[in-house]
């Protein structure tokens, strides 16, 4: 029998989670392989069809999940577009190699901090690609605080690359939401530290000398 459901809790890392029937009651243990797959990560809130089965211990858990695909108005679908946002993300790239240049020029930025964005660069594609492979094979995952991590110390430009060409974190809006938010931070952290303002920020945090 197929029952409706709302994903209640979900862990991305570990694949797995629970479903809160739509009729009341206990609710039902969810595995990353139950899903179908052109049905996608599971997320929190999303609205399911699904089939309950038992384990071999007596326990109830649910199989052939399936998340239904409610219609949305028009210009919501054109604004969520992981396309749109990421054809908006590459323009970001060479947005920044102006702004970077038109700092160099104004203030003279240390050529070594070129380098740190390109190693922190290559060094997110790799974490990215090891996510993307460990989601395939239902291992343990990177965690997306750490992801962000990368991205806020530079490597971002990498990142952005990445969940392009190999369509990683690229649905997920509260991610996407969070990694612009990076990407902001990182840039006025640089605009800051390269311009005359450096030596009042560097005073005062004195640590950070």
């Amino acid at each position: 029998m197929t029952i409706e459901g709302t994903i209640k809790t979900w862990n991305d890392d570990r694949g797995f989670g629970f479903i809160e029937p739509l009729h009341g009651g206990q609710e039902i243990f969810l595995h990353i392989k139950a899903c179908v797959a052109r049905s996608g990560r599971p997320e929190v809130g999303q609205r399911v069809t699904f089939e309950v089965e038992m384990t071999p211990d007596g326990r109830k858990r649910a199989k052939r999940v399936e998340v239904i695909r409610s219609r949305r108005p028009a210009n919501r679908l054109r604004n969520d577009n992981p396309a749109r946002w990421g054809t908006a993300s590459y323009f970001a790239i060479p947005a920044f190699v102006i702004v970077f240049a038109v700092t160099a020029l104004l203030w003279r930025v240390p050529g070594w901090v070129a380098g740190v964005y390109f190693v922190a660069s290559v060094v997110c594609f790799v974490v990215y690609a090891i996510d993307k492979s460990a989601a395939a094979a239902e291992r343990r995952r990177v965690s997306e605080a750490t992801l962000l991590l990368l991205g806020l110390v530079g490597g971002w430009p990498g990142a952005t690359v990445t969940q392009q060409v190999l369509r990683h974190k690229s649905n997920k809006a509260s991610f996407r939401a969070s990694f612009r938010l990076t990407v902001i931070a990182n840039v006025v952290a640089f605009i800051a530290l390269s311009s005359p303002l450096r030596a009042t920020l560097l005073a005062w945090f004195p640590g950070a000398r």
